[in-house]
């Protein structure tokens, strides 16, 4: 394979990995009733089985659906708690499960309408499903239709990726989820849960009656308590800027941490005395209300960002959450609902990162003597740094006796008038810097022609770097895995989950527990 994975440098250090008091004595364990929310491929059908077991636990994650499974990073996610997963079974001797928890509630159709390809010229093409009217209704994922849009979707991505032997069973894999009648969250899951089966990843939809019905103690909790919960996230969140730590998730407004699907789709929930108003519909809810659509439509109610990994650690006996730099930022911030709620928290372990080198990149890097991070210059400047040292070596010394010639002789200038009036020195040191301003802008002149003339040293960095930073963000961040899985299979999957077990040994444990 003409690929190598790298791994970036761990963005956060992990903490001890200890089983949670409730996950070691088997006090919390899955219901069984939960069984229809999980999905579950091949070898991965077997650790659905022991997920249920009394000794069992889990590691999660989990992320928003997204077209075609969305960012390389979900995937990332998904592998890292699979890679943990068979560390700490292999510690500990008991059934560890890698469960992906798929966010369906999630009601941003414009991050899940889209995926990010590289097209067979190198461009970065950006695959839409649809626009969503902005008066429309916030339909969260799981009742959004994927609907013909996908058929011109479906065929752009055959067109653009190239003709390899992987390719027709990438497409066949795609098509077989993202289907006409089938909801994003739903195909998101199916897709997650196949692609990844080998690797024993369970994909958990908790938009699912029984799942709701579950979480609903909790919800119904979140809801009883919701002014003292705001109050306390507001004072958490000052506590955490006190001491100089981000607290991105805004809170102490007079919002519950529930939303619920209501005319406008899916609303936060305000507090309004002892009852509640939704935010744009302006629906008013008491708690009783909301007992009642608990009881008879419980897949209608939520958690924010803030409480969904509370109600997770509550449902799922889980060791680690596997978090993102996102999720790593927020999740102090939810310390006082489990507090509120009597949950005891999952400790966030972040996840595994890195970058996936095509062979071209390779070639470019060392032909180059570049780095990775040299990519990351800013535009042309990379450029200007390696076509430098193909100036003519009459011009470069040209340039560079002709600034030395400027600074010394003012230099001189600005110490003789001073024998004359002081004041005249500024003139001469504004002259000095007019003069290697002048200087340095036909050294960019020069340079724009060497870089016309070097048209192939030019697009091979570009290259590098749309490939490494595409849209100058990281490339996990842009790119939709089937760019690599048109390319190189399994073979891309496999190297990524042998780096992710390497940085599942680094993981520190305690002697505790796992």
């Amino acid at each position: 394979m003409n690929l190598r994975i790298e791994t970036a440098e761990s963005f956060v250090k992990s903490p001890e990995l200890r089983v949670r008091e409730s996950v070691e004595n088997g006090s919390l364990r899955v219901e069984s009733s939960l069984k229809s929310a999980f999905h579950a491929y091949g070898a991965a059908q077997s650790n659905l089985e022991r997920i249920f077991a009394p000794d069992a636990m889990c590691v999660t994650s989990g992320q928003q659906p997204g077209l075609f499974t969305g960012p390389l990073y979900t995937i990332y996610k998904a592998l890292s708690a699979a890679a943990l997963a068979v560390r700490l079974e292999k510690r500990t001797g008991r059934a560890v499960v890698p469960v992906f928890w798929v966010a369906g509630d999630d009601h941003d159709f414009a991050e899940a309408n889209h995926c990010f390809v590289r097209s067979l010229s190198n461009e970065i093409v950006r695959l839409e499903l649809r626009q969503r009217d902005p008066d429309a209704a916030l339909t969260p994922m799981y009742r959004e239709k994927i609907g013909p849009d996908i058929a011109p979707v479906l065929e752009q991505l055959e067109t653009i990726t190239p003709g390899t032997e992987f390719k027709p069973g990438i497409m066949k894999w795609i098509r077989s989820h993202y289907i006409p009648e089938a909801d994003l969250s739903s195909a998101f899951a199916g897709a997650v849960a196949e692609l990844l089966s080998r690797f024993g990843v369970v994909v958990f939809s908790p938009t699912e009656v029984q799942a709701k019905r579950a979480m609903s103690r909790w919800l119904l909790a979140a809801l009883e308590n919701a002014g003292a919960l705001d109050r306390s996230l507001r004072d958490r969140a000052a506590e955490l800027e006190a001491q100089g730590l981000a607290a991105p998730v805004t809170v102490g407004v007079g919002a519950s941490t529930v939303m619920v699907e209501s005319k406008s789709g899916r609303d936060r929930l305000l507090i309004d005395g002892d009852s509640f108003r939704t935010r744009r519909a302006q629906e008013l809810w008491t708690v009783e209300s909301l007992t009642d659509l608990l009881r008879e439509s419980p897949e209608r109610l939520s958690p924010n960002v803030l409480l969904r990994p509370v109600v997770e650690a509550a449902v799922l006996p889980t060791v680690a959450y596997i978090a993102g730099p996102g999720e790593l930022a927020y999740l102090p911030q939810a310390s006082p609902i489990y507090d509120a709620l009597h949950v005891e928290p999952q400790i966030p372990v972040p996840r595994w990162s890195g970058m996936a080198i095509e062979g071209r990149t390779s070639k470019a890097l060392a032909k180059y003597g570049i780095g990775i991070d040299d990519l990351c210059l800013p535009d042309g400047q990379l450029e200007a740094l390696v076509l430098k040292d193909q100036l003519p070596k009459s011009v470069a010394d040209a340039l560079r006796t002709v600034q030395e010639t400027v600074q010394r002789d003012y230099g001189r200038l600005a110490g003789a008038v001073a024998d004359v009036d002081t004041a005249l020195q500024k003139l001469v040191v504004a002259a000095e810097k007019g003069a290697l301003r002048e200087l340095n802008n036909v050294e960019k002149r020069v340079m724009r022609h060497v870089k016309t003339q070097n048209e192939t040293t030019v697009r091979q960095l570009g290259n590098a770097r749309a490939s490494l930073f595409p849209m100058g963000k990281p490339q996990e961040r842009v790119f939709n895995i089937t760019h690599f899985l048109v390319r190189y299979g399994n073979d891309f999957i496999d190297a990524v989950f042998e780096r992710c077990m390497e940085w599942a040994d680094t993981l520190e444990t305690g002697s505790g527990g796992a």
